[in-house]
C-alpha cells in the first residue's frame, strides 16, 4: 500500500501540475471553454458568463499550485481536501457533458490534447479512486521540505504563475497548439482526412413468411437477395473533422474563401465581436493597415458581426478596408485577441499578432 501511495501521489501531483500549465498557456481559451459550460444550453449559468477569464486564471493556477502541494506534502489536509472537491467537480462536468451530448471537447488540456467528454469523464474516475487512496492514507503522505521552505516555494510558483497569465494575456500563448498555428497551410487543413471517412450501414428490409428481416451490409444488397422491400442508410461513423473546419470568408452571400487563400500575401485583420474589441488595439489598427499595404499586403478585414454593425467602429478609428463574415468561433480560435491580426502568404499562415504587438509584427 505504501507503494501505491507514493505512484497516486506522484501520478496526481504531475498531472494537475501538467494540466494547469497546458491551460496557463492560454487562460483565454479556457476561458471560453468556461463560457460554453456556463451557457444556457449546457448549466444554465449564465450570470457566471461574465466572470469566465477570471476565474480561469484562478482554476488553473489553483491547479498548478495544489498538484505542487500535493508533492511537497505541504498543508495535507487542505491540499487534498481541495484536489478531492476539485475532482469530483469536473468528474460530474464532464459526465454531464458526455451523457448529454453539451461539449464535444472538456478542455482538460487544452489544445494540446483534445479529450471528448467521455474520454475526459474516465480519466476522471481514474484519477478519482488514486486521490480517494490518498484521501483515506493522508497521515502516511510525508513533508519533503520544511514547513518555511515549502512556504517559499509555493510562493514562488504561484507568482511564476501569474506572471505568466499575465504574459500570454497581452501578448499571444508561448506554445500555440491550435489548427492556426504558424506555418499551417489552410487550404491543406481544410481537407477531410481521407483516412477517416465516414463509415455508412445500408439496411436492407426483407419480409420472410409475414415478418420483417432486416440485413445490414456496407454497400451492395445481401448477395443471392435482391427482392428487398426497401433499403435505408444510416451513418455507423462520423466522418472526422478537418482540423480547420467551418472558416469561411463570405461577403453579400457570396463565399471569396478559396480565392482569398491562394493571393500571395494577405493580412486579416480580425474582430471576432465587435463588443469586445479593445479601445487601444482599435487605435492602431490605421497604422498597421498603412504598414501592411505599404509592405505589399492586401489587408482584409474578417468577423463575425454584420458591415453595418461595425461600420461606426470602424469609422471612430479611420480604417477603411473591406470587411467579410466569418464565424467568430474560428477567429477567436485562430489568435487569442480583439482585434488580431493574422498574415498568410499563398494560404500559409506566416505570422500572428495580439494588438499590443501590433508595431513589432514583421512583414
Amino acid at each position: 500500500m505504501k507503494a501505491v501511495v507514493i505512484f497516486c501521489r506522484w501520478f496526481v501531483g504531475i498531472l494537475f501540475i501538467f494540466s494547469g500549465l497546458i491551460k496557463l498557456n492560454d487562460p483565454l481559451g479556457f476561458s471560453y471553454k468556461l463560457d460554453e459550460y456556463f451557457s444556457a444550453a449546457v448549466l444554465g449559468l449564465e450570470f457566471l458568463q461574465p466572470f469566465a477569464l477570471p476565474m480561469a486564471i484562478f482554476v488553473v493556477i489553483f491547479e498548478v499550485v495544489l498538484g505542487i502541494m500535493l508533492l511537497l506534502g505541504f498543508q495535507k489536509k487542505f491540499t487534498i481536501w481541495s484536489i478531492l472537491l476539485m475532482i469530483v467537480f469536473f468528474t460530474f462536468l464532464t459526465f454531464y457533458s458526455a451523457y448529454f451530448d453539451k461539449v464535444t471537447d472538456c478542455g482538460c488540456f487544452g489544445d494540446a490534447i483534445p479529450l471528448t467528454p467521455w474520454q475526459s469523464f474516465y480519466k476522471d474516475i481514474v484519477l478519482l479512486v488514486m486521490i480517494l487512496i490518498l484521501f483515506f492514507n493522508m497521515d502516511n503522505l510525508s513533508s519533503t521540505f520544511t514547513k518555511a521552505k515549502s512556504s517559499l516555494i509555493i510562493l514562488v510558483a504561484t507568482i511564476i504563475c501569474f506572471i505568466i497569465a499575465y504574459y500570454v494575456l497581452m501578448h499571444l500563448p508561448i506554445l500555440d497548439f491550435r489548427a492556426y498555428k504558424i506555418g499551417t497551410d489552410m487550404e491543406e487543413a481544410m481537407k477531410e482526412d481521407p483516412n477517416q471517412p465516414a463509415i455508412f450501414g445500408y439496411d436492407w428490409y426483407y419480409t420472410v413468411d409475414g415478418n420483417e428481416e432486416i440485413v445490414t451490409t456496407d454497400g451492395l444488397p445481401p448477395e443471392g437477395r435482391p427482392a428487398y422491400a426497401k433499403v435505408e442508410t444510416r451513418i455507423i461513423q462520423e466522418a472526422a473533422l478537418p482540423k480547420i473546419h467551418d472558416f469561411s470568408i463570405e461577403k453579400d452571400g457570396k463565399d471569396y474563401t478559396q480565392g482569398i487563400l491562394e493571393k500571395e500575401k494577405v493580412a486579416f485583420v480580425m474582430i471576432y465581436d465587435m463588443t469586445k474589441a479593445e479601445d487601444g488595439g482599435m487605435e492602431k489598427l490605421a497604422a498597421f493597415v498603412t504598414r501592411a499595404q505599404k509592405s505589399g499586403y492586401e489587408v482584409i478585414g474578417l468577423s463575425a458581426n454584420s458591415k453595418d454593425q461595425l461600420q461606426p467602429l470602424l469609422k471612430a478609428n479611420g480604417i477603411e478596408i473591406p470587411f467579410y463574415t466569418t464565424d467568430g468561433t474560428q477567429l477567436k480560435t485562430a489568435v487569442r485577441s480583439t482585434p488580431s491580426v493574422m498574415t498568410i502568404e499563398n494560404g500559409v499562415v506566416t505570422s500572428k499578432s495580439h494588438w499590443n504587438d501590433f508595431e513589432s509584427l514583421s512583414l
